[in-house]
């Protein structure tokens, strides 16, 4: 059985002899199916052409993205506490070294995700480090492509994953949207970790909020006034976006309101 990784998304699916006849991720309005059609990559072919590059962010911060890169090209975050380690969304695969350079900071307590178009190889993350518990909003278990016992749903709007290490599920994106808010970054100033939820622009001065980027579907104003008002009662100063170079370095609570304020007034 040979478990199919969609060139689209990077989503991993469930082991099957053969492709499956589509990804549901992608299917959805918030993604897309390339105008050549659903294309598929087997897991065992792209184990001597990627690997994982690991980046050090700032203290306590590290950054994994595939090399070169399948699917939406995100790299995955993991925040390092005297408490454990929780890595933030995922990449298609992962490799030995990644795996052993892990083990040496202390493992991982858990897998926790921005949104759905994230969750990529989240399965075999979670087995490689030796059966991680991945939370889950309940919300959004309906775009889980390869299912796991190692899958722990939550429920509600705030998931504290270890002391410093909290979920805030804001939706819009997705219903299950969620940002990560780690009280010890960005110099003890606050961070927060957003994927798609909250999207840092090419321009760090501002971000966007949307149902589809790539459809380029916006949100309704009272949903992005909502989830900037949520953003406020945060504790940070420094936004981590889904890439590498997106990255707010600071003042990030002032870059959220005026972005949304923004937002709303091209809406009204």
């Amino acid at each position: 059985m040979t478990i199919w990784i969609c060139k689209t998304c990077g989503a991993q699916h469930a082991p099957s002899a053969n492709p499956p006849d589509h990804c549901a991720i992608c299917d959805d309005e918030r993604q897309y199916v390339g105008a050549g059609g659903q294309e598929w990559i087997d897991r065992d072919s792209i184990t001597a052409s990627h690997a994982n590059d690991w980046r050090e962010i700032e203290p306590g911060l590290a950054g994994i993205g595939l090399t070169p890169t399948i699917g939406i090209g995100q790299r995955a975050l993991l925040v390092q506490t005297p408490d454990g380690n929780v890595l933030w969304d995922c990449v298609p695969m992962v490799d030995g070294k990644t795996v052993d350079r892990i083990r040496a900071l202390g493992g991982l307590t858990a897998i926790t995700f921005s949104h759905p178009h994230f969750y990529t190889g989240m399965v075999e993350w979670s087995e490689a480090l030796g059966g991680v518990p991945i939370k889950l909003p309940e919300a959004d278990l309906d775009n889980v492509m390869r299912p796991s016992s190692r899958i722990e749903p939550w429920s509600g709007d705030v998931l504290e994953v270890l002391p410093g290490v909290t979920v805030h599920r804001l939706g819009g994106h997705f219903t299950g949207s969620s940002v990560l808010e780690w009280t010890a970054g960005a110099g003890g100033k606050g961070a927060i970790l957003v994927g798609d939820t909250i999207q840092v622009a090419p321009d760090p001065n501002w971000v966007s909020f949307m149902r589809s980027y790539p459809n380029m579907i916006p949100l309704p104003a009272r949903e992005v006034r909502r989830i900037a008002d949520r953003a406020a009662a945060l504790r940070f100063d420094r936004i981590y976006g889904g890439w590498w170079d997106r990255v707010v370095q600071a003042n990030g609570k002032d870059v959220v309101a005026r972005s949304a304020a923004r937002y709303i007034r091209a809406l009204e």
